[in-house]
């Protein structure tokens, strides 16, 4: 339990959610410090213009009367995020920008500030909770199963999560729009939720691409499409433009359904196949995290999330040289290389890592 005289410091987005907590840490006679993290400007943001966001996050501070801070690091998430975002696409793979960010930016930021601040506790609107077992600070889902963010916080470490609270755990986010409305935060209750990812503006990471890479058309430029017999098939786009699983937009009719199952980038190829083909049973991780435990036993059985928007599977974890391979019970679609691959002991997280292949 957090002690009512405690300190926290809240990171604040300017949408419904982070509002929302402010508001429920106050009624809860907490000391309050809200922070708003300027990571990115959208295009309709003009040189010296202070974003609507920040503007919203400050607004809601003044109004229950606590403090407001802004940080700055458009620079560092430039460097880390945006900068992997690219790479990672540039060599074949579908990058998950979120979960980087929580790793790279906005808990480290946020720890930091919090010991500048003498605050006890850090605060965040994400959907999701932490508990504490065998010693050991670890994520466990949010009661709105569709809100739920769990996933995207595999990688926060042991002395993050020691300071962390989510106060919207135990709530959906129609009961927090009626809460927030009936406190007068109209304009809070009423916000449309957040894009999927915050710098891509048309949530078309293609045109993301090309204005980041100018000659991405040219190089790596057009390709060969080949069947998983390598028979060629036709042209592509380039190797950027697909993802594992895609079947929409190829561009081409084979006369039956095409999936993406695999991509060349240093050949510039995309394979396809058909759905069977993107079956496995084993996938491999990198950069793994584990929460739970010291360090995984080999053989530990845990349901895997390969992809946010999926049903879990179950499996055992091995460790090898640079990682954890998962042998899965039965077969999952469309691994793809830098998404993650997350953990559960049921509800709670138990870990996860970058799928390699």
């Amino acid at each position: 339990m957090v002690d009512k005289k405690d300190k926290i410091l809240l990171a604040m987005s300017g949408g419904t959610d982070s509002s929302v907590a402010a508001i429920l840490l106050m009624e809860q006679d907490y000391e309050l410090e809200g922070v708003t993290m300027r990571m990115w400007d959208s295009t309709d943001v003009k040189e010296g213009e202070i974003p609507q966001y920040i503007q919203d996050a400050k607004h809601v501070a003044d109004n229950l009367g606590f403090k407001h801070h802004v940080v700055d690091v458009r620079e560092e998430f430039r460097g880390s995020v945006v900068s992997n975002f690219v790479n990672e696409y540039m060599s074949g793979h579908t990058p998950n920008p979120c979960v980087l960010c929580n790793v790279a930016i906005k808990w480290e930021y946020l720890l930091r500030l919090a010991k500048e601040r003498n605050c006890d506790k850090i605060a965040t609107g994400h959907y999701a909770n932490v508990i504490k077992i065998n010693d050991r600070y670890c994520i466990s889902k949010a009661q709105d199963n569709k809100k739920d963010q769990s996933y995207f916080l595999w990688g926060v470490s042991q002395e993050v999560l020691s300071m962390a609270m989510f106060p919207l755990a135990k709530y959906t986010k129609d009961e927090l729009r009626e809460y927030a409305a009936s406190k007068g935060f109209e304009k809070v209750a009423g916000k449309k939720d957040s894009m999927e990812i915050c710098f891509i503006e048309d949530n078309e990471y293609r045109n993301f691409l090309k204005a980041e890479i100018k000659d991405i058309e040219q190089n790596p430029g057009e390709g060969e499409f080949r069947l998983t017999d390598g028979t060629v098939v036709g042209k592509h786009k380039g190797f950027p433009f697909y993802t594992i699983g895609q079947r929409k937009g190829l561009g081409i009719a084979l006369g039956k359904p095409a999936y993406v199952v695999s991509i060349d980038s240093e050949e510039n190829v995309i394979v396809l196949g058909d759905k069977e083909d993107l079956l496995t049973k084993e996938v491999f991780v990198k950069d793994a995290n584990i929460m739970m435990y010291d360090s995984v036993e080999d053989g530990l059985e845990v349901s895997v999330k390969v992809r946010y928007r999926c049903q879990p599977t179950l499996g055992r974890l091995y460790k090898i040289e640079g990682g954890l391979k998962i042998e899965m019970y039965e077969n999952v679609s469309a691994v793809t290389p830098g998404q993650s691959a997350v953990f559960y002991d049921n509800d709670i997280v138990v870990g996860g890592g970058i799928i390699i292949k």
